[in-house]
């Protein structure tokens, strides 16, 4: 079958196609027959060897976490109701860059019948991510929210998100031409963070007192200006490192404005409620509350171009890999 292997860790051009055999599933697993992978900006890290908070990967291996596909074989164990039937699964960290992957019986989840495997797939870590967020942030209507990062996978569901709460929106994106998408999403203002006045505009959009709830998924000085800009009172959320740097504020500062911060740790206790949340987001999209923003698609052996174009942030939305 055809796979996507990297055999050292580096840049996208690490990412090099090439065959494998078929899997078998072994003990309460299956074997997916694949139709869509996902990725994540923190995969293409991994990849680089650069990332935080993963053990690296043994080399070689074959990148992708999420696929979303049909069950093609049930192992010992594994209920037999499962074949035939569309999914997502978690492959563990590695092996979804493949025409076909094993998951486990637990790491399963079944995809609506009204809603389609690329959709499913950009709605299940991003989607579970940002319902997350929003739940941990408490927002409520009539607050001022700024997403950063807000025409990506992320981001363009917390808009969604945030306005369906009955909040008012800025959306922050790193260049000019984001600026219609995230406006086509809801949001009641966008600004570009590329730009020095930046923070400026936002206050004028917030009438002065800056947004009560901030989503940092950018991190660095884009991240520290946005926290000097959260109203007195708010709450800052911190979710992304696409700088390369999560931001960090010291308690002092924080109570100095205050300002509740929630750290990028609080994604350590994402995973327990991911697969709840990520039902929820594909029962809102399935009734057209939200839907996923796929900005760009890819084949299985251009998987390289689509890390690159993540990394580069030329990418809007999710990019997927449709094999």
């Amino acid at each position: 079958m055809r796979v996507v292997r990297v055999a050292r860790f580096g840049g996208p051009e690490e990412l090099v196609p090439g065959q494998a055999p078929e899997p078998t599933a072994g003990p309460g697993q299956v074997v997916v027959e694949v139709a869509v992978a996902g990725m994540t900006f923190v995969e293409t890290q991994i990849r680089r060897g650069t990332d935080q908070w993963h053990e690296p990967p043994q080399l070689p291996y074959i990148p992708g976490q999420l696929v979303a596909g049909t069950v093609k074989e049930a192992g010992a164990g594994a209920d037999s109701s499962w074949l035939g039937r569309r999914v997502l699964a978690g492959t563990g960290e590695t092996g979804g860059f493949a025409e076909q992957a094993v998951a486990a019986v637990g790491d399963l989840t079944p995809v609506p019948d009204r809603l389609g495997l690329p959709e499913a797939t950009a709605l299940f870590s991003d989607g579970s991510t940002a319902l997350g967020l929003m739940e941990n942030a408490e927002v409520k209507a009539g607050e001022w929210v700024l997403v950063e990062a807000a025409a990506g996978g992320v981001g363009s569901l917390l808009v969604q998100l945030a306005r369906a709460a009955g909040a008012r929106v800025v959306g922050a994106v790193g260049s000019g031409r984001k600026l219609d998408v995230v406006t086509e999403l809801g949001a009641d203002a966008a600004v570009d963070y590329s730009l020095p006045d930046w923070t400026e505009r936002v206050r004028d959009v917030t009438g002065g007192a800056g947004p009560n709830v901030v989503f940092d998924g950018v991190g660095g000085r884009i991240g520290r200006a946005a926290f000097e800009a959260t109203a007195r009172g708010g709450r800052f959320s911190v979710h992304g490192a696409a700088s390369g740097e999560a931001t960090s504020v010291e308690p002092a500062r924080a109570a100095d404005r205050d300002v509740r911060v929630l750290g990028i740790e609080q994604l350590f206790n994402f995973p327990a409620h991911q697969a709840r949340w990520a039902e929820q987001m594909m029962a809102h999209a399935a009734v057209g509350l939200v839907r996923p923003l796929i900005g760009q698609t890819f084949p299985l052996e251009r998987a390289a171009d689509a890390h690159r174009a993540i990394e580069d942030r030329t990418a809007v939305g999710k990019s997927l890999l449709v094999l």
